[in-house]
Formats: C-alpha cells, sequence, structure tokens
C-alpha cells in the first residue's frame, strides 16, 4: 500500500503519520526522549536506539519544526539523529523566495551538532552519518545538499518536479541516464537480491536484543512486557474504586482542574508509565505530581516534561511518546490553546495515540482573563474530530471516570477541566463508569417527566439548581451529566433514549450552542454563549450571559406553558 502520506496503521513498516509538515520532526523527538526515558528504566541492554527523522525545507519553516528542533537542543538528546535534504525548493519554486536563513549556524546555537555533507555521493554520506551515529551529547542533523529530481534533464532542480510526475518522455530520458531499463516499475533480480539481504542484517541483532531482554529480572521483564502491551498494572482498578468512594464521602468542592490533579496524584503512583507536562502553565493546569517529578533534562530523564511557550510541539511530541511504546503522555494548556495544537491533536486521533490532553480553564468561569482566553467554540470544533473523546467532566468522581475511560480507551481523549470551583454532583455510588457512557441520568423524578435538562462541567450544578426550582412549581425534571458526546453517541439507541426521554429537553453549557440541537431538537432549547465572552469575574460572567438558575428555569417554565397552550390549542 502506497497511499501519498503514509499512514501509521495502515501501511506495514510506517512508524508514524507525516505530511503536515513540521510534525514528523517533534514526533521523532518524542521518539528519543521516549528512548531516553525506558533507556534509564530498564537499562542500555535492550533500550539503546536512534531515531532517525527525514526532513525537508518546509519541515523548518514550520513553526512547530522550530519549536521542536529547539526543545531537543536544551534536552541533549544525543541519540536524535535529523537527516535534511536540503534541495532548496518547494512546491512555489526557490527557497530563495522566502527562505535565506543561516541554517547551520541556527542549529548550532540551538546546541546541535551540524554535519554537512553531499546527498548524491555514497562516500560523503557514510561519513555523515558516522559522524552523527558518533556524537551521543548533542542530537545531530546532517545537511545534505541535493538537488531534487536528479538525473531528470529538464525538470532536475525545479519545482515542477516536487509533487508532480516526471511524465513519460522525461521519465524515459532520466532512465536512459542512469542505465535503466525504459520498463515501469521494474527492479532487476540483483537489485531485488540485494535489497533483501540489507533487510536480513538485523535478523541476528534481533535475536541477540531478545536473548538480552529476556535476561532481565523476572520482575522488571514482566513490567517491561506490560508496558509494551499496554496492560493496566494491578491494583489500579482496587485505587481508582477506594478514591472514588472516598470522595463519595467527603464530597470535595474543587475545580475540576484540582480535581485532575488529585486524579493524577494515584494514577502517576500507579502507572510508571504515565509521562506528564504543560506548555509553561503547570501552575494552573495542575498536572505536576509527586510521583512524576523531578522533571526530564538534559542530565536525567524524569517523568514530567517542561514543554516551555511550544503548544504544538507539546502535541507531536506526545504523539511521538506515545507511538513509540513503553509511556502514556499527558499534557497541559488552557483549553483556548488548543488551536495551536489543532492538527497535533487531529493527528492523534487519525493514528488513535493513547495522549490525554490535559485543558484547563474551559469557559467563561475563568473570569478575568477575558474574551481572548475565554474558549467558548473549542468544544464544537474538537467534538467535530472524529475519533477523539472530548470529556467535560462536572466534578472529582466524573473526572477519575473521565480518566479510567481514556486510558481504557483506544485513542486520544481531552479533558475539558474547570477553572473555578465546583459543588460535588455525584452523591450514590455506582459500580459501573457512567462517564464512560458519555451520558447518564444524574438526577431522576418521580413518575413520567416534564423536561429534561442537559448539562456538562460546570453546568451540571446548575442544572440540578434550575430542578429544584421547577420541582417546587410542580415541573418534574430529570438533569442528565452528558460529559463526553462521542461515547454518549456509541451507546444503544434504546439507552440514548431512556437518558434522554421523549420530553422537550434543554441544554446547558457555557460555551458555543453549536451542535446541542442534536440531543434538544433545536437551538432554541439550548443555553449557550453566542459570543466572545467578556472581562469580569466568573460571579458575574454567569450571571450577564444568563445562566442563573432563576432565570434558566423562568425560560424552561415560559416555553413549557407555551408548548402547553399550542397544543391544547
Amino acid at each position: 500500500m502506497t497511499p501519498g502520506h503514509p499512514e501509521y496503521g495502515h501501511t506495514p513498516g510506517v512508524e508514524t503519520t507525516t505530511g503536515p509538515l513540521g510534525q514528523g520532526l517533534g514526533m521523532a523527538v518524542g521518539f528519543a526522549i521516549a528512548e531516553k526515558r525506558m533507556r534509564d528504566e530498564f537499562g542500555e541492554t535492550v533500550c539503546n536506539h536512534r531515531t532517525w527523522v527525514f526532513a525537508g525545507d518546509g519541515c523548518l519553516m514550520e513553526g512547530v519544526g522550530q519549536e521542536a528542533v529547539s526543545l531537543a537542543g536544551h534536552l541533549k538528546l544525543g541519540h536524535l539523529n535529523l537527516l535534511y535534504d536540503m534541495n532548496g525548493i518547494t512546491i512555489d519554486g526557490s527557497t530563495e523566495l522566502a527562505f535565506t536563513e543561516d541554517t547551520a549556524a541556527k542549529f548550532r546555537a540551538l546546541g546541535w551538532h551540524v554535519v554537512e555533507a553531499c546527498g548524491h555521493t555514497h562516500q560523503d554520506i557514510d561519513e555523515a552519518l558516522e559522524s552523527a551515529k558518533a556524537e551521543t551529547e548533542r542530537p545531530s542533523i546532517v545537511m545534505f545538499n541535493t538537488v531534487i529530481g536528479k538525473g531528470a534533464p529538464t525538470k532536475a532542480g525545479t519545482s515542477s518536479i516536487h509533487g508532480s510526475r516526471l511524465g513519460v518522455e522525461e521519465a524515459r530520458a532520466a532512465k536512459a541516464g542512469l542505465g535503466l531499463p525504459d520498463v515501469p516499475f521494474e527492479v532487476s533480480p540483483g537489485l531485488l537480491n540485494a535489497w533483501r539481504e540489507f533487510g536480513k542484517r538485523g535478523a541476528s541483532d534481533h535475536q541477540a536484543w531478545k536473548t538480552r531482554l529476556t535476561q532481565l529480572p523476572k520482575g522488571k521483564l514482566n513490567e517491561f512486557y506490560r508496558r509494551v502491551e499496554r496492560l493496566p498494572p494491578e491494583g489500579l482498578s482496587h485505587k481508582v474504586k477506594e478514591a472514588k468512594q472516598n470522595w463519595l464521602e467527603g464530597q470535595p468542592q474543587v475545580a475540576t482542574r484540582k480535581a485532575s490533579q488529585m486524579c493524577l496524584e494515584i494514577l502517576t503512583d500507579q502507572m510508571p508509565e504515565l509521562i506528564g507536562g504543560s506548555a509553561d502553565l503547570a501552575g494552573s493546569n495542575l498536572t505536576t505530581t509527586t510521583a512524576a517529578m523531578p522533571a526530564y533534562s538534559a542530565e536525567k530523564s524524569g517523568r514530567y516534561l517542561n514543554y516551555g511557550v511550544r503548544e504544538f510541539a507539546m502535541g507531536t511530541v506526545m504523539n511521538g511518546l506515545s507511538l513509540h511504546g513503553g509511556l502514556i503522555p499527558y499534557g497541559g494548556t488552557f483549553l483556548v490553546f488548543s488551536d495551536y495544537m489543532r492538527n497535533a491533536i487531529r493527528l492523534s486521533a487519525l493514528m488513535k495515540t493513547k495522549v490525554l490532553y490535559v485543558m484547563t480553564h474551559d469557559s467563561i468561569g475563568l473570569g478575568e482573563d477575558g474574551p481572548t482566553h475565554q474558549p467558548v467554540e473549542h468544544l464544537a470544533s474538537l467534538r467535530a474530530i472524529p475519533g477523539l473523546d472530548v470529556f467535560r467532566p462536572a466534578d472529582a468522581i466524573e473526572t477519575m471516570e473521565a480518566y479510567e475511560a481514556a486510558l481504557k480507551g483506544n485513542g486520544p481523549a481531552l479533558l475539558a477541566l474547570s477553572r473555578q470551583g465546583l459543588p460535588a454532583v455525584r452523591n450514590k455510588a455506582s459500580e459501573e463508569n457512567l462517564t464512560a457512557k458519555g451520558g447518564y441520568v444524574l438526577r431522576g423524578c418521580e413518575g413520567s417527566r416534564d423536561a429534561t435538562l442537559i448539562a456538562t462541567g460546570s453546568e451540571v450544578s446548575i442544572a440540578l439548581q434550575v430542578a429544584d426550582i421547577l420541582s417546587d412549581k410542580s415541573v418534574k425534571v430529570a438533569v442528565v451529566s452528558l460529559p463526553c458526546w462521542a461515547r454518549f453517541d456509541k451507546q444503544s439507541r434504546d439507552y440514548r433514549e431512556s437518558v434522554l426521554g421523549p420530553v422537550p429537553r434543554y441544554a446547558i453549557e457555557a460555551a458555543s450552542p453549536f451542535g446541542w440541537a442534536r440531543y434538544t431538537g433545536c437551538e432554541q432549547q439550548v443555553f449557550g454563549v453566542e459570543d466572545f465572552g467578556a472581562s469580569a469575574s466568573c460571579e458575574e460572567l454567569y450571571e450577564f450571559f444568563g445562566f442563573a438558575p432563576e432565570t434558566i428555569a423562568r425560560k424552561v417554565l415560559d416555553r413549557l406553558q407555551k408548548r402547553k397552550s399550542e397544543r391544547a390549542a
């Protein structure tokens, strides 16, 4: 199979999906970080390999590529080798149009080992690669001067060969110049046999590696297999259940970002494969834990990465960490900054990598920072990504269940977490992970219901207050918590209908109403935010945008009465 941009999981031998320029560089940095971490944990007899990444001019122009190589130099990833095909051509023409920097000087300034060589001479190539392999204290870039389409008589060195077919006459002339027969897609038996011999070279090395692996102490060997096969550690489910029971009894009233840290304290202690990080917002995202420290550095590979202000690179590095195997990454930033890393999140979903995105400050509830930081449209756009589970938990128990569901899932997950403190909403024990279902009836009512209130995250507690007000007015309503749309949509139709009910449905979420009509029937029955937010305290903003329980209750009651009158007429 030869798709235009080879995809991980579809084409044998493809280790990661590339195509969006620069992301391959970031994922390679993730591979190298993972190799160093696994080497420090399991020893260099079983983990002591190099990461080779091929890049072109466009990869170094993209901002994410710059973020990634800067981080790699800072961490002194000596087992990372970048082979740069420096042919000076992009789709629009010569790189002279837009890219004239001194790349060698820049990489030296970033702490890289720089090698320059001709990319068409075997001896030069061999010597350059040996130089890169000899360097173990710094990442290496080998800058290969090449001619794109070398051998094509009229198109070599031009943009017309970038992504376009040679054409019959040009191909015929190129083959003639190379001494090849004018036959399409033919490899001579001699070359084919030589290539297959290359493939056999690694067999003895692979067998020797397997022998060394089996010589590890039994406990470490079992842990290695558990890690690479992504099996849960013993005792994890008990610890999770114990925490949920404690929180059920204690009813902690905390922001879900704090609940996330409470969960991560338990999970990182039980799961040494968890490796965390934040894009310069650790104190706000609350992603640091006792077990994950000390941080990863050039000197020692820890379990926490300080990514700096590099959101996009963080996403790509986490994809690389996950693809390498043996590690499960999580990384934090503000939800509004998911825009900076969206294409990395998209690739996570496309490749089904096990990556946890910890996104805090999830709504207008973050307050005074104002509309630039209030992610009113982000939930809708992230929910639109196929294969991404977006969780917006309402309290500590839902947050733990979201993590549990994400860790058992087959792809990436994103947690949208509140800045402001929230009341506990779960007060009944459940052996079942209700959040894993995506939605469930949090509070029912006696007899048949008149309406259903649906909410997520910080608005679930508001929905409960609205239900109390309506109950006092003899209106029977059920409250549904819907923390993950994607999960809920996968449930059976009977289950979904039993949760939502055959009655008018009203959704409450401090974000764009876009998409909610799939559950309510129309956007007029959604209480959301249709602007960019504003700068004020959380309490003032909720009042200003119409999220006061009394306001919502009055509007629901008015609409129910109008509906009743219309039916009577």
